[in-house]
């Protein structure tokens, strides 16, 4: 079932001795706020730990590699459009689910039956066909289509489709901000120097970290922009353990010390068309001004301003959602909302043959 209500979300990530999100032009130094000390980590990291995840499980995405080579936006249209026609039961679901597709064919005097055919001459029909515009309307829905239907990357972040005949922009329904830390951060004052290997010498470079940083999040999920990329329950369901799963299995040099904390989702009635916004404003963090921030314990998180804001528009939501870290213990966030259905985002993601 497409997602029929809007979403608020926050998600919690802590970095130990790590570099969360290196910036090219600054030497691959942690995107930082200078003035502020606040670490940066950008929306298009979450997204893409969240594709090559996916990947990994063997989904296939549209803002990908083919053979680990960059292929341009068409050729990866023409390889999944073809992978598609290729499989004659999903053809034939994939009929009945866009059922307005047979009309429209129809109209463009297209047989369904040739799809192959027409898919290969399609270029030439679009230039040379009396009915072109009723052929220009069914190619931009069958190809949009067979895209969404087979791209979870599509469904979930959208995409601007500009390739020979097609030309679509959708916007995703899920939405991620920027990141940043809740607190001021520390580089590691060090001068550690790494090798680089190229094919047929090395060279030397530094390796630049933050001590520690507590990272938030924050997003939303849109229930009209999910109607028109086909967003289901399930792909957001998906979504939320690949974005904890992710981040978690992003281990590389520079990443290691990183681990999700906290995932928190409001589910607003289906009637309701508005977002509370950046969940962020509701959580008070507090720490000792001359202490070193060197772990969660040195910080306070506190969400008793998120509980009041809660109350203010109880009517207006259904269900809050949550997920924290396994291996969390004591009272490390403070008044963190009780009345919530409780989320399992370790749970396996079986891999898609």
């Amino acid at each position: 079932m497409v997602v029929k209500s809007n979403r608020d979300f926050l998600f919690l990530f802590e970095a130990v001795m790590s570099n969360p999100n290196g910036d090219p032009d600054q030497e691959n130094k942690p995107r930082m706020d200078y003035e502020t000390n606040t670490l940066l980590v950008s929306d298009a990291r979450r997204k893409r730990d969240a594709r090559d995840f996916i990947k990994s499980k063997g989904y296939p995405i549209f803002v990908d590699t083919l053979s680990e080579n960059k292929v341009t936006m068409e050729t990866m249209f023409d390889v999944v459009v073809g992978s598609f026609l290729q499989d004659k039961a999903k053809k034939n679901n994939f009929f009945n689910k866009y059922s307005n597709l047979i009309e429209l064919a129809k109209t463009a005097e297209v047989s369904l039956e040739g799809l192959e055919q027409y898919i290969q001459k399609r270029k030439e029909l679009l230039k040379n066909n009396k009915k072109k515009a009723e052929l220009i309307k069914f190619n931009n829905e069958l190809l949009t289509a067979i895209i969404k239907e087979n791209l979870i990357d599509i469904r979930w972040f959208g995409s601007a489709m500009a390739v020979e005949g097609v030309s679509r922009t959708y916007t995703g329904p899920i939405q991620l901000a920027w990141g940043y830390s809740l607190h001021p951060v520390e580089l590691v004052n060090s001068n550690t120097i790494s090798s680089i290997m190229n094919e047929d010498n090395s060279t030397f470079g530094k390796k630049y970290k933050v001590y520690y940083a507590l990272t938030a999040h924050c997003g939303t999920v849109s229930k009209r922009n999910a109607e028109k990329t086909g967003m289901t329950e399930a792909d957001l369901v998906l979504f939320r353990k690949v974005l904890v799963q992710g981040l978690m299995n992003n281990q590389t040099d520079s990443k290691q010390g990183q681990s999700p904390l906290l995932y928190l989702e409001i589910v607003y009635n289906p009637e309701f068309d508005g977002y509370l916004g950046d969940l962020r404003r509701f959580i008070k963090v507090s720490y000792e001004e001359k202490h070193p921030i060197r772990g969660i314990t040195d910080l306070q998180i506190d969400f008793m301003l998120f509980n009041d804001v809660l109350s203010k528009i109880s009517g207006k939501y259904e269900k809050v959602l949550l997920w924290k870290h396994p291996a969390l213990v004591g009272d490390v966030f403070k008044n963190v909302p009780v009345q919530v259905d409780e989320l399992d985002l370790l749970e396996s993601i079986p891999s898609r043959s």
